[in-house]
């Protein structure tokens, strides 16, 4: 995609399966976070077409460079992306890219943020630090970005101030709890996101 922003063109070539309103808004976000947080669960729950999964088995070599406290029944992990698609009120069209959370496939991450206009980042309760890291790589990135707190059925659970001094999150900053299974509080998080987005956006100079 060239753009972040966008509306797409129709005609030959486009299927119309899923560019299929001439008056449609296309954005790209990410689905970020650390290891086993959440992210393909969620863009399986939100994605109206089949989606995209590159999950791979994990195996005992993994186990050593992948920190599995509080996901011990992890048995697989995204290698390259997760790819979703979500259509809003308003023919506003999502795009969905899940990132690994580990630090190896940090140049992988890198290439995908290109064109992204902003961020959902996962947490867990579990190991809230764990977050730091890929907050800080998205603010390097210069992404606005919203923070979904994952609410496993095991983790404890926080009042959002306490949450939103924990993470030392911005005032501006959406912070919302969801079950990453739950398809409507999946859209919510993510409607919390574009306001964000949305709303900051620059405005364009009338007299260029």
């Amino acid at each position: 995609m060239d753009s972040a922003l966008s509306s797409p063109s129709t005609g030959p070539g486009t299927g119309g399966m899923y560019l299929d309103g001439e008056n449609q808004t296309l954005v790209k976000l990410l689905v970020a976070g650390p290891f086993g947080v959440g992210k393909t669960t969620l863009i399986r729950a939100l994605s109206e077409t089949p989606p995209l999964h590159t999950e791979e088995v994990m195996t005992k070599t993994g186990a050593m460079v992948d920190d599995l406290a509080g996901v011990r029944d992890k048995t697989t992990t995204t290698v390259a992306i997760d790819f979703g698609r979500l259509t809003l009120p308003g023919d506003l069209v999502l795009y969905l890219f899940g990132t690994p959370g580990q630090k190896r496939f940090r140049p992988l991450w890198q290439d995908i943020a290109r064109g992204a206009l902003g961020a959902l980042v996962l947490a867990d309760t579990r190991r809230l630090a764990d977050s730091f890291e890929v907050m800080d790589i998205v603010e390097e990135a210069g992404l606005r970005y919203a923070v979904a707190v994952n609410t496993f059925p095991d983790a404890p659970q926080y009042d959002v101030d306490k949450l939103r001094e924990a993470l030392d999150l911005h005032p501006e900053t959406p912070l919302v709890l969801c079950d990453a299974r739950d398809r409507d509080q999946s859209v919510d998080a993510l409607i919390a996101l574009v306001h964000h987005v949305l709303d900051n956006l620059p405005e364009e100079n009338p007299n260029p």
